[in-house]
């Protein structure tokens, strides 16, 4: 039988307060998985956890900021004192705040680009490997990436930038980290419809040129990525690592 469950496992899920990092919290939670939900803003987190709680589903909502290293490893000391380990980590939380051309970007939409979308997860994924292995745990870890960082967005070249990085993060770590039973493996999303997106959704025209290049014609909705990093946390996968899974209605093929 393939196996799907989650049950007894704890999974830290950033970004979890709205779009893909919800829909994604909703599915673990459904699979029997306790989900630790992680952004920077307790009011939306303490939203989806109720309801999750609604469902049943067991949820803690737990701040933390991806762009401070400091912020990430109180984050963990935390983590293992309420739970005493961690079975899967999820890095989702994103930042794209410059849409330009990357001839007049600055500094500082470098600086909170890179924060974000790659020192985050570098730190997220140091910090749960390393109490993974403390604790003997085999676990999974899942990148959510962007098709941008396989073709680079028109305008989006920073974010695009990170993005590709973070798959190359990812094959990193899991070379590093298979000797330890730990799995590390990414998604890379199409056109998904979230608030992270909203501009595209806005610009009827904009809109109709991007469904265009896909040959399904449509975009997502989060739920359709929920399946996926599923799949890549759970025993279903066990042999899988270091693959980045794309999910984007056939637009990169």
């Amino acid at each position: 039988m393939v196996d799907f469950s989650l049950k007894g496992k704890y999974a830290l899920i950033t970004g979890a307060s709205r779009g893909i990092g919800e829909a994604i919290a909703m599915a673990l939670g459904q699979y029997g998985a306790h989900c630790i939900l992680v952004s920077r803003k307790m009011e939306g987190l303490e939203a989806v956890a109720a309801k999750m709680k609604e469902k049943g589903y067991e949820a803690t909502p737990m701040v933390c900021h991806m762009g401070y290293v400091d912020k990430i490893a109180e984050l963990f000391v935390e983590v293992k004192k309420r739970f005493g380990k961690i079975d899967i980590l999820v890095n989702n939380a994103a930042a794209n705040p410059y849409f330009g051309d990357m001839l007049g970007a600055d500094e500082g939409v470098w600086d909170k680009t890179n924060a974000v979308n790659l020192k985050g997860p570098f730190f997220m994924i140091q910090n749960a490997a390393k109490l993974m292995i403390e604790t003997k745990t085999k676990g999974a870890i899942v990148n959510v990436a962007s098709i941008a960082g396989i073709r680079p967005a028109e305008f989006q070249g920073i974010y695009s930038t990170t993005k590709a990085a973070l798959i190359h993060l990812t094959k990193s770590y899991a070379k590093e980290l298979a000797a330890h039973g730990i799995r590390v493996n990414a998604l890379a999303p199409g056109l998904t419809e979230t608030k992270f997106a909203g501009a595209l959704f806005q610009n009827e025209d904009i809109y109709k040129m991007a469904t265009a290049a896909i040959p399904m014609h449509r975009h997502a909705s989060p739920e359709e990525m929920a399946g996926t990093v599923l799949y890549l946390v759970s025993d279903a996968s066990s042999f899988t690592t270091g693959e980045t899974v794309v999910c984007d209605g056939g637009m990169v093929i």
